[in-house]
C-alpha cells in the first residue's frame, strides 16, 4: 500500500505564515521529515528585534526541534527546500518583492495560514489589524495563486463563546468583518477601547473576538477558493514526534506550570471537575496535515468550507483538577533549581476564596520582598510580576471556570482514511495519551526547553526544595503561633463582651 499522505504532498509548493512561531515550527520539521518529497516550503517571515529573516530562520532550524532533521544524511537537501521570503502580513500584498510575489502566483499548491497575534489581552485595533486584517490581505494574495488547491485557515475553538456546543461549521459573526476593518482604519484607538466592550458582547477577549470576524472573512472566500478552518483547542507540548514535552513558549497551560513550579503562582481560579480540551501540537499539525491533504484530493471551490475541530472532544479527557494534581507530583519529583518559594496553593473554585488567596500568597509576599530589595538597594520586580501574572490569570480563568465541548466527528473521519502506516505517521488518536506520562514529559520539556535547565541540575534543584520546604513549614508554623497568641490576647476581652450582649 501507497504512503498516501506522503504521495499527495508529493511535488508540493507550500505557503506558511507563522511559520516562526510554536505551531508552524513543527509543521515545517513535520513536513520535511514525514513527506520529504514535498518541492518547496515557502515562509513569510519578517525581521524582528535586529534579525533578518533569513537569520532567523537559521536560528530556529538549529534548534534542538530539528535535531533528527540536521542529522539526516540528506539534511543539505531537505533543509533546500525552505524559502525565506521577507515580508508582513499588515501591508497590502504582504509586503513581497514583485519577484516572490510572482514566485508564489506561479508555484504554490498549499497556504497554511497560521500567523495571528495570540495575545488575549491586545488592544482591539492591533487585533484586528493583524488577525482579521492580515487575513484579508493573506486571502486576497492567494486568490491570485494559479495552482492552489488548499487553504488551510487556523483558527480557534474558543472563538464562538456563546455556543455551549460548538459543531463543525461556520457560524455568524456579531458584526461584519469588513466594516470593523474599515472602522479602525479611521477611528482613533483611544475611541476604540471605550467602545470595545459593547463591539466584544459575548467574546471574553480581542483575540477571541478577531478570531471570530476572521473566520467569517474566510468563509465568504470559500465560493473562489478551496478553504478549510481548523479549530485548535489549547495548543501544548509534544506528545510523541519529534521530542516528547517539547515546547518553547509560556503561554496557556506551560505558563501555569512554569510559575507554580518556581512557587509564583499559589491559586488559581478554576473548576477542578471540569474537563480540559488539551491537544499536543504534534498532534494539532498531523491534524493540520491531513485536512490540506483532503482539500487536495476531495475539495471543490464554491462550497462551504471545511470546518475541523482539532480538539479531543470526550476522547480520554482529563479534568484540571487531575492534570493539575498529576504536574504538581511530577515538579515535586523535578523541581526547578530557581525557585522563589516551596511550590504550594491549589486550585480554587470558589472566586471569593481565591481572591482572599491572591491578596494572602501573591500580593502581600511580593511586596514584602520588593520592600526588602528596596532597604538592600535592589531593584524590585515582584510586584510588577504578579500584577503581570494576576493579569493573564483572569484572562485564562473565564476557561476554566466554564464547560464547554467541541464536536470533532471531522477529524477521525479523516484519521479513518488512512493507511494504518499513516495513522501511525499522522498520529491523531487521543486515546493514545497516557496523561501521567504525557504530563512528566511536559513538566521536563519546560524545564529544558523553556527555563534552559538540564538533567544534571535536578539533585541541586532537590535540596533547594527540602530547603524551602523546611522554610515554609517554619512560615506556618510562625503563621499558627500568631493565630493562636492573637486569639489567647483577645479571648477575655471577647468572653466579657459575648456576655455584656447576652446581658442586654
Amino acid at each position: 500500500m501507497f504512503d498516501r499522505v506522503m504521495d499527495v504532498y508529493k511535488g508540493k509548493h507550500i505557503f506558511i505564515t507563522g511559520g516562526t512561531g510554536f505551531m508552524g515550527k513543527v509543521l515545517i520539521e513535520k513536513l520535511l521529515r514525514s513527506c520529504p518529497q514535498i518541492s518547496a516550503i515557502y515562509l513569510l517571515v519578517r525581521a524582528k528585534r535586529g534579525k533578518e529573516p533569513k537569520q532567523r530562520l537559521q536560528d530556529f532550524i538549529k534548534t534542538p526541534l530539528f535535531a533528527a532533521l540536521q542529522n539526516d544524511p540528506k539534511s543539505d537537501e531537505l533543509f533546500g527546500k525552505l524559502h525565506c521570503m521577507e515580508g508582513d502580513l499588515m501591508l497590502e500584498n504582504l509586503n513581497l518583492s514583485n519577484d516572490d510575489y510572482q514566485l508564489l502566483c506561479e508555484n504554490v499548491d498549499v497556504v497554511f495560514h497560521m500567523a495571528a497575534n495570540v495575545r488575549f489581552d491586545q488592544p482591539l485595533k492591533t487585533a484586528l489589524n493583524l488577525n482579521t486584517g492580515g487575513t484579508l490581505r493573506c486571502l486576497q494574495m492567494a486568490s491570485n495563486l494559479r495552482n492552489l488547491k488548499a487553504f488551510v485557515h487556523v483558527s480557534t475553538s474558543y472563538c464562538h463563546c456563546d455556543q455551549t456546543v460548538l459543531e463543525e461549521k461556520v457560524y455568524k459573526a456579531p458584526h461584519d468583518p469588513r466594516r470593523m476593518l474599515d472602522l479602525v482604519s479611521w477611528m482613533d484607538e483611544e475611541l476604540i477601547e471605550l467602545l470595545a466592550p459593547k463591539l466584544l458582547q459575548n467574546s471574553p477577549n480581542t483575540y477571541a473576538y478577531t478570531k471570530c470576524l476572521t473566520e467569517q472573512l474566510v468563509s465568504e472566500y470559500a465560493k473562489i477558493l478551496p478553504i478549510a478552518i481548523a479549530r485548535p483547542s489549547i495548543v501544548t507540548a509534544c506528545f510523541k514526534d519529534p521530542i516528547p514535552g517539547w515546547v518553547d513558549n509560556f503561554n496557556g497551560p506551560t505558563g501555569l506550570l512554569i510559575g507554580a513550579g518556581k512557587g509564583v503562582i499559589r491559586t488559581m481560579h478554576c473548576d477542578p471537575n471540569l474537563p480540559t480540551d488539551l491537544i499536543p501540537v504534534d498532534m494539532a499539525i498531523n491534524g493540520l496535515i491531513l485536512i490540506a491533504k483532503e482539500l487536495l484530493e476531495n475539495r471543490p471551490i464554491n462550497q462551504e468550507p471545511l470546518v475541523i475541530h482539532l480538539t479531543s472532544g470526550k476522547d480520554n479527557q482529563i479534568t484540571w483538577g487531575d492534570a493539575v494534581e498529576t504536574g504538581r507530583k511530577h515538579f515535586y519529583e523535578n523541581p526547578f533549581s530557581v525557585c522563589l518559594w516551596y511550590p504550594g496553593g491549589s486550585i480554587k473554585s470558589n472566586y471569593i476564596l481565591h481572591m482572599i488567596c491572591v491578596l494572602l500568597f501573591h500580593m502581600i509576599p511580593a511586596y514584602f520582598v520588593d520592600f526588602i530589595l528596596i532597604l538592600t538597594r535592589g531593584k524590585p520586580f515582584l510586584v510588577r510580576t504578579q500584577k503581570r501574572i494576576q493579569s493573564g490569570l483572569e484572562i485564562l480563568q473565564y476557561y476554566t471556570v466554564r464547560p464547554w465541548y467541541f464536536k470533532n466527528e471531522g477529524l477521525k473521519r479523516l484519521s479513518g482514511k488512512l493507511s494504518t502506516k499513516d495513522r501511525a505517521e499522522f498520529y491523531v488518536d487521543f486515546f493514545e495519551i497516557d496523561w501521567d506520562k504525557y504530563i512528566l514529559n511536559s513538566v521536563l520539556g519546560a524545564r529544558l526547553f523553556c527555563v534552559k535547565e538540564t538533567i544534571d541540575t535536578l539533585p541541586k534543584a532537590r535540596k533547594l526544595l527540602k530547603r524551602l520546604y523546611y522554610l515554609d513549614m517554619t512560615k506556618n508554623f510562625v503563621l499558627l503561633a500568631l493565630v493562636v497568641w492573637f486569639l489567647a490576647s483577645w479571648s477575655s476581652w471577647i468572653i466579657k463582651y459575648t456576655e455584656l450582649v447576652n446581658i442586654f
